[in-house]
């Protein structure tokens, strides 16, 4: 496990230090390198949060991850370079669901001059840290908000066409023991919107390009393009060269893709298909 490797992997090029600019770039680095994806809970190899397993997979193996994936990886650079990072507990749509959706997610604290959230494990969020600080943050063309709730929650309001829409938590360590039961709990409950559906998406600067299932779409402010996959060797070409994935069990999903889309939207054509009905 080599720092140079993970700047390597992710296209980081310079010093280091554990200051804004290095963290700024460090972080947009990775967002628009490395991608969001679920392929190791299709395929039904366990996750866990060992670093050592995510390094090997995201840097050896240019792999993408999860939110414990991608922000774990992150975490161990940062504390690497020397900043002060704190684990948190998140909650993706607890707005909608309640407490029952404490631990879908993983984020970063860095205490500099002031605190700011380093989190690369929506898939699509903040391409730079943001500050925690109350209002609306601008990141090129795309805008957050971030806002004080009851009980000593923030909620973060992502941007207009990004998804999850929130998600809250609280400025404290990470319970570790609910982060584990809840990440295990996404990887292997029937109920789990990560294991009926295969997804991966990769961030751009103002735009964000998904694969759900065999819908493949690439979002933008003013709309979205959708088309669908129509093989098992499209898949893999598709993974390949859109998102920089390859794996030699990636095929042996396909069937599985094609009974999920069959069972969602039946014989919709594609201007029919509303994939946000199976995000969270």
């Amino acid at each position: 496990m080599r720092l140079e490797d993970y700047l390597i992997r992710i296209g980081y090029e310079g010093e280091v230090q554990p200051d804004l600019d290095c963290l700024t770039r460090i972080h947009r680095c990775h967002a628009l390198s490395v991608p969001y994806e679920n392929l190791d809970v299709q395929l039904g190899r366990p996750l866990d949060q060992d670093v050592e397993r995510i390094f090997h997979k995201i840097v050896s193996c240019k792999r993408g991850g999860w939110c414990y994936e991608q922000n774990g990886l992150l975490g161990w650079a940062l504390n690497e370079i020397g900043f002060d990072v704190t684990r948190v507990v998140g909650a993706m749509e607890r707005r909608e669901w309640g407490d029952e959706m404490l631990g879908n997610h993983l984020l970063l604290l860095v205490k500099l001059d002031k605190t700011y959230i380093a989190d690369l494990g929506v898939g699509d969020g903040g391409r730079t840290p943001i500050p925690l600080v109350e209002g609306t943050h601008h990141q090129s063309d795309l805008e957050f908000r971030l806002e004080r709730i009851d009980d000593g929650y923030w909620r973060f309001h992502n941007h207009s066409f990004g998804i999850p829409t929130t998600f809250d938590f609280k400025q404290e360590a990470a319970d570790e023991t609910l982060i584990a039961r809840t990440n295990l709990e996404l990887q292997t409950s029937s109920d789990a919107l990560f294991v009926q559906n295969f997804v991966v998406q990769i961030m751009r600067e103002n735009t964000i390009t998904c694969l759900t299932g065999k819908v493949m779409r690439e979002k933008t402010s003013t709309g979205t393009t959708k088309t669908l996959l129509s093989s098992a060797k499209e898949l893999e070409h598709t993974l390949s060269e859109t998102f920089g994935i390859k794996d030699p069990e990636i095929q042996s999903i396909w069937p599985k893709i094609q009974a999920r889309h069959a069972v969602v939207f039946g014989s919709q054509v594609l201007d029919q298909i509303d994939v946000s009905k199976i995000e969270f």
